[in-house]
């Protein structure tokens, strides 16, 4: 079975004001939260070009499984604040400060979450159809996820899941 369930890919964290810019392309610090709440819309392209500018930031922690890198100064957006940028599978987030999926259901218009992850549970909401460019091959959500791996964060991310992904979710459900 694939690891692309919740698979936390390109979680990207950062903050307008830690650095206006990143990489070779110009990334602005804001594009991380950006991603992180689909705008754009998950792609592997734009998931590649913020995993290389956090690259560029320094090691990731990869001890939760995904990628994680902490950012030098804290981002804020819409009220939340994340320092940190997290990549796994095809997922890109960041880390909100505090215990916060219910704020982040509200603020974002996402739901329970029908399928629970082992040890993740939260809220999600698929991107309308004008949205989902990938959707012969899956799905893309907007989530607010919590975990212990987390340790008083919570994941804000966008993700795509395979078809394929989903069906074995829904088999473990």
């Amino acid at each position: 079975m694939k690891k692309i369930s919740i698979s936390l890919v390109s979680g990207v964290l950062l903050s307008t004001l830690a650095f206006p810019v990143l990489a070779a392309k110009n990334i602005p610090a804001s594009a991380f939260f950006d991603a992180a709440i689909c705008k754009p819309p998950y792609s592997t392209g734009h998931a590649m070009d913020l995993y290389e500018a956090a690259e560029k930031l320094g090691k990731p922690d990869q001890s939760s499984g995904a990628a994680v890198y902490h950012l030098p100064a804290p981002i804020q957006k819409d009220g939340f604040v994340a320092q940190d940028v997290l990549f796994s599978g095809s997922t890109v987030g960041v880390l909100v400060k505090g215990n916060v999926a219910e704020q982040l259901a509200k603020q974002y218009k996402l739901k329970p979450q029908k399928n629970n992850i082992i040890n993740m549970s939260g809220f999600a909401r698929q991107l309308p159809n004008a949205q989902q460019e990938m959707k012969e091959l899956g799905l893309i959500s907007l989530v607010a996820l919590t975990s212990p791996a987390f340790k008083e964060k919570t994941l804000l991310a966008c993700q795509f899941v395979s078809n394929e992904d989903q069906k074995n979710m829904e088999l473990l459900n």
